[in-house]
Order: C-alpha cells, then sequence, then structure tokens
C-alpha cells in the first residue's frame, strides 16, 4: 500500500514539474514573440501600389470620464486616407454627445456620424449599441473601438497593413497609457505581464485570446455571419466573432502595437471588479479554465513545483520556491520592457509592489468570480449559461433601512 501511494505521489508530481516546465515555456514564447512582433514600424502604401482601403470605425460610447475628449480627439487627427466615424449613443441625453458634436464640428474635414438609441437585438448592451452603426458602415473594413482607447497617428495604418489576404480579424493586445497613481501602476504591470503573456503565446499558437476593445474586421465576412446582432446574447460577443471567423476558414492575429487604454477613472477596486467580470466570462465559455488558470498562477504553482521537486529530487523546497518567483518576477519584467518599449512611469520598487499585490491577489480574485456567477455590467445584472449565453436579470429596488 505504502509503495502504491508513493507511486502515485511521484506521478503525480512528475505532472505538475512537466506543467511547470510548459508555463516557462510560454513565458520564453511570449518573450521571443513580443520581441519579434511589437512596435515594428508601420508603412504607407507606395504610389504604384494599391491604394488603402476605407474604413468605417465604431464607437460605442457610455457616459463620458476626464479622458474621453482627449481620447476620442485622437480619432480626428490619424494620419489615414479615407476613414469614417461612426459614434453611437444609446441614451439621447448622455453628456458623451456633446463632447462628439465639439469634436464634429472642430474637425468638420473629418467624416463624422452621430447614432443615439441603439437597436435591441440582446442582452449584450455595446453590440445593442453598435447595430445602428453598423448598418450604416459603408466601407469595406470596420474597426470596434471602445471609449477608452487612445490612437497614435499610424495606428489605424498598422492594423491595416496586418489585414493581408488570409486574415479576417486583426485585434491589439490590451495595454494601458501611462498615468500617475499606484492603480495606473497596477494595471500597467498587468496588462504587460498576465494578459500580454497569454496574448502573445496565444496569437503566435493561433489560439483565441481576441478582446474586442479594439479590433479591425472585414464588412463581409461578419454579414454574411449574420451581422454583429448575432452576437448579441452573448455578453463576451468578441470571443465568439472571433470563433465564428476562424470556423468560417480565415486568419486572424494582433497588430504590432498595443492597444493603449486611457481611461481617466482609474483604481484598484474597479479594476479588481473588471478582472472578476472576466475571469466570470472565461470560466462560462471555456470550462477548463476552472482548472488550469489558477494552477498557472505563479504563487501557487510555484509551490506546488516546490514540493514536487523536493519529493523527487531532494532539493530543498524553500530554495526551489524563492528562485521560482524571483526568476517569474524578472521575466515579467523583461516582457513589461518589450511591450512598454520606454521608459516606465514608475520605480523599480513600485513596480516589485505592484506585482506582487497582482501576483498574491490573483488567486483570490478568481474564487470570487466562481463563487457569484452573476455579472454586473454597466449598471446591468446578468446570469451566464455554460457555454457564453447570457440573459439580463430583472433590477429589483433595494429596500431602505
Amino acid at each position: 500500500m505504502s509503495s502504491h501511494l508513493n507511486s502515485s505521489l511521484s506521478g503525480f508530481a512528475i505532472c505538475l514539474l512537466v506543467f511547470w516546465c510548459g508555463t516557462w515555456c510560454v513565458h520564453l514564447l511570449a518573450i521571443f514573440y513580443g520581441k519579434l512582433k511589437l512596435h515594428k514600424k508601420s508603412v504607407s502604401s507606395c504610389p504604384n501600389e494599391i491604394p488603402l482601403p476605407g474604413v468605417s470605425i465604431l464607437k460605442p460610447l457610455m457616459g463620458t470620464d476626464p479622458n474621453l475628449e482627449q481620447n476620442l480627439e485622437t480619432f480626428f487627427i490619424m494620419d489615414y486616407p479615407v476613414y469614417e466615424l461612426l459614434f453611437c449613443i444609446e441614451d439621447s441625453i448622455d453628456p458623451a454627445i456633446d463632447i462628439v458634436q465639439n469634436l464634429m464640428t472642430k474637425y468638420p474635414q473629418v467624416e463624422a456620424s452621430l447614432y443615439t438609441g441603439g437597436s435591441k437585438v440582446g442582452v449584450n448592451p455595446k453590440i445593442n449599441n453598435m447595430v445602428p452603426g453598423y448598418a450604416a458602415a459603408k466601407y469595406e473594413l470596420f474597426m470596434i473601438s471602445d471609449s477608452g482607447i487612445r490612437m497614435k497617428s499610424d495606428t489605424l495604418l498598422d492594423m491595416v497593413n496586418n489585414m493581408t489576404e488570409k486574415y479576417a480579424l486583426v485585434h491589439q493586445m490590451p495595454f494601458t497609457c501611462d498615468r500617475e497613481g499606484f492603480a495606473a501602476t497596477f494595471e500597467k504591470i498587468f496588462f504587460g505581464t498576465v494578459q500580454s503573456r497569454i496574448y502573445l503565446s496565444a496569437d503566435l499558437l493561433g489560439i483565441n485570446c481576441h478582446t474586442g476593445m479594439s479590433c479591425l474586421l472585414r464588412k463581409c465576412v461578419i454579414d454574411e455571419l449574420g451581422g454583429l446582432k448575432i452576437f448579441g446574447c452573448y455578453l463576451a460577443e468578441d470571443f465568439f466573432i472571433a470563433k465564428a471567423i476562424k470556423d468560417k476558414g480565415w486568419k486572424m492575429r494582433i497588430s504590432n502595437q498595443p492597444a493603449m487604454q486611457n481611461s481617466g477613472i482609474c483604481n484598484i477596486n474597479s479594476f479588481q471588479e473588471r478582472l472578476i467580470r472576466w475571469a466570470k466570462l472565461r470560466v462560462a465559455m471555456v470550462p477548463t479554465t476552472i482548472l488550469l488558470e489558477p494552477l498557472s498562477e505563479c504563487m501557487l504553482l510555484g509551490a506546488l513545483a516546490s514540493w514536487s521537486a523536493g519529493l523527487l529530487f531532494s532539493w530543498d523546497p524553500l530554495v526551489f520556491y524563492l528562485v521560482h518567483v524571483l526568476t517569474w518576477c524578472l521575466s515579467d519584467w523583461i516582457l513589461l520592457s518589450i511591450v512598454q518599449n520606454g521608459a516606465f512611469p514608475f520605480h523599480k520598487l513600485e513596480y516589485v509592489i505592484g506585482w506582487l499585490l497582482r501576483e498574491i491577489s490573483g488567486p483570490y480574485l478568481f474564487l470570487h468570480a466562481l463563487w457569484n456567477s452573476e455579472i454586473t455590467w454597466r449598471r446591468r445584472t446578468y446570469k451566464l449559461h455554460w457555454g457564453g449565453i447570457a440573459y439580463e436579470l430583472p433590477y429589483t429596488k433595494k429596500p431602505i433601512s
């Protein structure tokens, strides 16, 4: 009985170390692919080449934040020959309307339209908001861009250059602009390490990792699928749009430039709530996430690998664990440096504190997501079914105590 137990434990330990090695392979893939792919210079077409295609840009908006106007203005001054801006706002009294109209007056040479009211086609408020703008889009390529995105002058050109013959979706890897405060540092560390590691390695391996905050699509392909309204039954419409495109035989990839999020509202609590919401969506769409995601966390995986190394090789578990954590922290610093592509707006000590907070809080936030499957998003509450289909829960007013 004892030998059978020892054999089983050894087999389990071997599996854990194999998984640990695989995780480090993901680290290396992300670092090398990031170095190869990110921040390449975009080049305009030569006069003798085929003209660049027109692009219809859908901007779903809801409410305002301190950076909204400057973020939207970057879309009016892009270095791209032919595009239209389609602003979609659900509420006709939304304060974002004034900002949009002021910018349209300031840049009359830019083709821009405003659509209000939306169209109820499902539970997803973003899709409902964009349907009128999508119906009016006139170019062969269209872009979906969230309100918090800030564009560089050549970002659209870079995305179009990546939309070659066999591709129907080009998306940007999420990152953040330089902003002040520890919450901004925490966000930058998350998107430049955990998120970038998954995003880069998944793109290299052809795995669906699409997030819809900034993406370029072929309109004919989406029309063939039934239009944007077909995805209104999902909250994670981005995942299912990418899945449908791949099922049709088209390819997708990331652009050379990350998506620069520049929300003017930045605090730890709201960002962690955002992470919990994303975790709930991942669990509903890909149930294997329940097991694989916690095991890929630095602290938990390091503890399990340390135990395995001690059992199999009689190595000191504490030393193994400390080396594991230190190496993970350093590799994340390297990856973050590649994604940042310039000087950091914070000191190394701030990085270490932010990195430790992220790694320690990660498993807790994931467990929190498993505890309650309801999702609160933009003052609405939703319930998820397995497979990602969602339905909205009726609003119930809380009793006054």
